[in-house]
């Protein structure tokens, strides 16, 4: 490329090498997705993933409650410990003696029977919760899963707008330097050189900022996966959006069938039933059967056996408040399935919007927006060594490019935060986090 015989014959510090450099940053700049994805020590979102569901404390708290309610439900089902009594019956005060034909050592063994079912569904409703309390764990390991991947984007798109703005740092550089040596020369203004200057130290404050949000997120992200202390994150993947997404009708229908917490809402369902059930054998009287054994030192030893019933008198004030109380559980229970279902539908709709327009932006400026961008860059470059063009003229293409390339890679880290969102609210694993 021939230089200005303007400049060679001013003799100053103008270099074709100027114009390579910034041709060469271009080039980078286009390339720095593939650059910080092409890492050879890349933490990938299933290891991450994985390594939370192991050691994510919140998820081992979780799994610690399935373990206590599954303790609960034999307890519910068991019989009432037996009542083993010892007495001395019938002795004579005066002296104490074991002469009369009534005094003797007592045993008595009482067993209270609850009426048959009573303890079967108490027993019922115990287990439906543990389910409830098993499935509700699913739901959290789907629901850190989605936070995982949320943090884990968010700090993948954070280390690529970072790549990108210290390319246009770089570019920026470049173009301070076509504006000194054109200044120089007598073409340029000053004024071009001090807007470089600026531009420069803006985008500089602005990587400093993003480099603070890193350090929140990797530590957010090591929170999550149960790691103690500044755990050094290393490069992260940002997959390109797909181009197929199940529609919401179909996305619900799994939702119905494999979304861990509406599981868990029917599961309460079950339990209050039986629990309503259980209540209204409450009103049935239990059955206590002891037998004692009479020990009479100097007569027959003799035999005893009573058979008693509890009197649920106060049915008015205990049995019969408990049944309308199960029966409120039972409607409350069937109302948050709807509830619950009613808000999966709502938010499945919100994501998959969410997901399309991420999908149809991302295509947009990969294929229209970022290649006419960077082509109004080189246009303006050539324009400005040639004064056709002002310096501010390159410089807010310039900063156009950067700003482009940075909402793309956001629209990725969008695309992957919703989809994992949707994971978790579907209880599916479409399979993108491989």
């Amino acid at each position: 490329m021939s230089v200005p015989s303007s400049v060679v014959a001013a003799g100053k510090s103008w270099r074709p090498s100027n114009f390579v450099t910034v041709c060469t940053v271009l080039t980078v700049l286009a390339g720095a997705t593939e650059t910080v994805q092409a890492q050879s020590d890349t933490l990938r979102v299933a290891a991450a993933v994985a390594i939370a569901l192991e050691s994510n404390p919140s998820l081992q708290a979780a799994r610690l409650r399935v373990d206590a309610a599954r303790e609960r439900a034999p307890q519910a089902g068991a019989f009432p410990d037996p009542v083993l009594s010892l007495g001395l019956m019938n002795r004579p005060l005066d002296g104490f003696g074991a002469g009369e034909p009534m005094t003797m050592n007592t045993v008595q063994l009482t067993q209270r029977l609850p009426w048959p079912g009573t303890l079967g569904f108490a027993e019922d409703r115990l287990e439906n919760l543990a389910v409830a309390e098993e499935f509700d764990a699913a739901e959290v390991e789907h629901q850190l899963a989605a936070r995982v991947k949320s943090v884990y984007f968010a700090l993948a798109y954070t280390d690529r707008a970072l790549a990108v703005m210290r390319e246009t740092r770089e570019l920026l550089r470049s173009f301070q330097d076509v504006a000194s040596a054109m200044y120089g020369a007598g073409r340029g203004l000053q004024q071009d050189v001090l807007q470089a200057q600026v531009a420069v130290a803006r985008v500089s404050e602005d990587i400093t900022v993003m480099e603070q949000e890193r350090t929140a997120s990797a530590a957010r992200l090591n929170a999550l996966l149960g790691r103690d202390g500044p755990v050094a994150v290393p490069a992260l993947e940002l997959p390109a959006p797909i181009e197929e997404t199940l529609s919401v009708d179909s996305l619900m229908a799994l939702a119905t069938t494999d979304r861990p917490a509406l599981q868990a809402a029917r599961a309460r369902v079950d339990a209050a039933q039986a629990g309503y059930r259980a209540a209204r054998r409450q009103l049935y009287p239990d059955i206590m059967v002891t037998v004692g054994y009479g020990q009479r030192p100097q007569y027959t030893d003799m035999l005893s056996v009573m058979v008693g019933i509890s009197l649920p008198i106060w049915a008015g004030s205990r049995q019969m408040p408990m049944r309308r109380e199960m029966l409120a559980e039972q409607a409350e229970r069937e109302a948050d399935v709807q509830a619950l279902s009613n808000e999966t539908y709502a938010r499945i709709v919100e994501l998959r919007a969410q997901i399309e327009r991420a999908r149809s932006l991302s295509r947009l400026y990969a294929t229209s927006i970022l290649p006419q961008a960077r082509a109004a860059v080189e246009s303006a470059l050539s324009a400005y060594r040639v004064g056709s063009v002002d310096y501010m003229t390159l410089m807010n293409n310039q900063l156009t490019v950067n700003r482009y390339a940075i909402e793309m890679e956001q629209l990725a880290a969008d695309y992957q935060r919703a989809t994992a969102e949707l994971e978790a609210l579907i209880g599916f694993d479409f399979g993108g986090g491989q």
